[in-house]
């Protein structure tokens, strides 16, 4: 038998709040807030434990709720009220679930195969822009996405809707800079950093071989550590009025090249 929550004033939807609009909160909780049928389904197949399912009998249907029952230590039903208070759009099925975080050490990233293809991104800041490239990174099928510096935490509620769930299926480590290029060297991947620096167009290049496509920021590019331990340097010629585009679709195109010289 389920419980039931009517109140908005309930604590465990007071900690929900919470979870969603403070990192330091996640942080020390270890846990998070999935809101959507279908990033919940993608966090479930990629082995997320879910601690708790809360729906709204107003908004989903019961034959979606059949495919969490088996997946999740508690369900909760809730209000359409308390549904509101707690999610941060109203196109989400009315099912919200709190699952528990993963490690993201870059010691933990293994390898499939030993030609990996990887995607870097030093110090991306907003959390769209991060959704986006783990979005390009899962259509890929990449490797590995690893951020260094990393400014937000990974289960930021924007970076898991804009991602659409796609967070969870990549393979993702976090780390510094330094760390990151020490974990490539190791394995013996070549650097590409996407930089107008001491750059050639990035279609001369073969990605065939285990390869690490690096991006920064539009504001700041890649710090000097990039530069120094690069392979090569790579551009994008820019035909407009501006020398840079956004960082996740430099990203897509960047990936794509190399997938389709994988792929000849």
């Amino acid at each position: 038998m389920h419980k039931k929550i009517s109140s908005s004033q309930n604590l465990l939807i007071k900690q929900i709040v919470q979870l969603k609009e403070k990192s330091r909160v996640r942080k020390s909780s270890k846990t998070f807030v999935i809101e959507g049928k279908r990033e919940i389904e993608i966090a479930i197949k990629s082995n997320y434990i879910i601690s708790t399912l809360l729906f709204c009998p107003d908004l989903c249907l019961k034959d979606d709720l059949e495919l969490f029952l088996d997946n999740c230590v508690e369900i909760i039903e809730i209000t359409k009220e308390v549904y509101q208070k707690i999610a941060h759009r109203g196109t989400t099925e009315g099912v919200i679930a709190i699952a528990k975080w993963k490690p993201h050490q870059i010691s933990s990233v293994k390898f499939s195969n030993s030609k990996p293809l990887i995607l870097v991104a030093e110090a991306p800041e907003k959390p769209g822009n991060i959704g986006a490239i783990l979005r390009t990174a899962d259509a890929a099928n990449v490797d590995a996405v690893l951020i260094a510096n990393p400014l937000t935490d990974l289960y930021n509620p924007n970076i898991i809707r804009s991602s659409v769930g796609c967070v969870f299926s990549n393979q993702i480590a976090t780390g510094s800079t330094i760390e990151i290029i020490e974990f490539l060297k190791k394995h013996n991947v070549a650097i590409y950093c996407a930089a107008l620096q001491a750059s050639v167009k990035y279609t001369t290049q073969n990605f065939n071989e285990a390869t690490a496509i690096v991006v920064g920021t539009e504001a700041n590019g890649l710090s000097a550590d990039w530069l120094i331990n690069s392979s090569q340097n790579i551009v994008i010629p820019m035909q407009g009025v501006i020398d840079s585009m956004n960082v996740s679709v430099a990203a897509g195109i960047l990936i794509f090249e190399a997938k389709r010289q994988r792929e000849i």
